[in-house]
């Protein structure tokens, strides 16, 4: 009997590989072949400042317009503001469109915003979240997409298949019902969520796409800050950012990411206004305007085997466990203790109802004017320095599935 089982769990495991195989090679992740990134004559194709029109009639419309934007690339504003990007900023989108028109208003009031590159990656796909993110015309736009958002596989991996296992069905029931992935439960017994898991999945592609193929990205060499549609940055983000750039420099050069933000919300924020801190990378304290160098990307993909088989469906409590595991000196944090970036989003993963953004919008408004003494620091002072060491935690489990290991893992060797 027990060899049977073996049997049929290994039968299992391969055809879970072939089906993600399968789905790799249909959908064509890999984008832009190599040998085909320059044009007919090894010239660098030109950067598309053409809006891409997409196709909302049917699912296979609407994922060929996926897949024809990640590879246009389409820059909007290029010509009005041309040369280098000074600061690269990353906006993972879901679909919060009015949360989103906060964070573009933040934006918009930034100093020096003209300088910068937006690049949104979006996982859900509307006519509404385009419209807003196309209106804006203070600085460079880019849009990416995530191929392998739940919107489009609906009814399979890496949505919800309806031959999945109930998320609390007991493994032996699961078994004898041969569900597909009933030999794949979490560590706690459960078994897979497809909306749980996109936010792990998309964010670890995210980190590939941008650094590896966004064409406009070669050659930077700054950090690259990355933010959520739920964030509000306040005036002074880029001053704040170029005297933390500096102070490292100058006073941490083995820091290596800059924290932007914390979820102190503007509690004493004239005081601590021109104060840093550096400690080990956490996710509670860390995860909200975290500036990544590409040297510190190449660290995170030498873990990329770690990130796809932790079985924690936060991509945030993942990069906790890797840092000082499988990236064997701990990360170390300069961290800013008067944040810069702002948390507004009162409705996320877990929380779906009584969403009040306009409540955001004049709680932020108002703790800005109470702040506005303390912006535009002219030097950052040292307060406090811990030393970076590997945090332990439980871990949340939700990240059982070998489906998801296998496709996560792609995401970099495709790349």
């Amino acid at each position: 009997m027990r060899l049977r089982l073996h049997k049929r769990s290994l039968l299992a495991l391969l055809g879970v590989s072939f089906v993600v195989v399968t789905l790799l090679v249909t959908t064509r992740v890999l984008l832009v072949p190599d040998d085909d990134a320059a044009g007919p004559e090894g010239d660098v194709v030109p950067i598309d400042r053409v809006a891409q029109k997409f196709d909302f009639s049917s699912l296979p419309a609407l994922t060929e317009s996926v897949y024809s934007a990640n590879y246009r690339q389409s820059v909007f504003n290029a010509d009005r503001f041309p040369g280098e990007p000074q600061l690269v900023l990353v906006v993972q989108v879901h679909n919060r469109p009015q949360y989103l028109r906060l964070l573009i208003r933040s934006l918009q009031k930034a100093a020096e915003v003209h300088s910068f590159l937006l690049i949104f990656s979006h996982d859900y796909f509307s006519e509404e979240i385009n419209a807003i993110v196309h209106g804006i015309t203070f600085c460079r736009v880019l849009q990416i997409y995530f191929p392998f958002s739940t919107q489009l596989y609906p009814a399979e991996f890496p949505g919800k298949d309806p031959r999945d296992c109930p998320r609390d069905i007991p493994k032996d029931s699961a078994l004898k019902s041969q569900c597909l992935n009933a030999a794949h439960p979490d560590a706690y017994g459960h078994y897979r969520e497809a909306f749980i898991t996109q936010t792990k999945h998309h964010w670890w592609w995210k980190l590939h796409f941008v650094w590896e193929r966004v064409q406009v990205m070669q050659g930077y060499s700054g950090f690259v800050v990355f933010l959520e549609e739920d964030n509000y940055i306040l005036p002074d983000f880029y001053h704040y950012y170029k005297s933390m750039v500096a102070f490292r420099k100058g006073s941490c050069p083995d820091c290596d990411m800059l924290a932007l933000g914390n979820h102190n919300a503007l509690t004493d924020f004239t005081a601590l206004s021109n104060k840093v801190s550096t400690t080990g990378w956490m996710s509670t304290k860390h995860n909200i305007g975290m500036a990544i160098s590409r040297e510190v990307y190449y660290k995170l993909m030498g873990c990329n085997n770690e990130y796809c088989t932790y079985d924690d469906y936060n991509w945030d409590w993942t990069l906790q466990h890797l840092s000082g595991t499988c990236i064997a000196k701990p990360v170390k944090v300069l961290a800013a203790l008067a944040s810069r970036v702002l948390h507004t989003g009162d409705c996320g993963l877990h929380q779906k109802e009584n969403c009040r953004p306009e409540w955001a919008s004049q709680k932020v408004e108002e703790a800005l004017l109470a702040a506005k003494d303390g912006l535009f620091p002219p030097s950052l002072v040292l307060k406090g320095s811990e030393v970076a060491e590997h945090k332990a935690h439980m871990k949340n489990g939700g990240w059982g599935d070998v489906r998801d290991h296998i496709l996560c893992n792609n995401y970099a060797k495709v790349l």
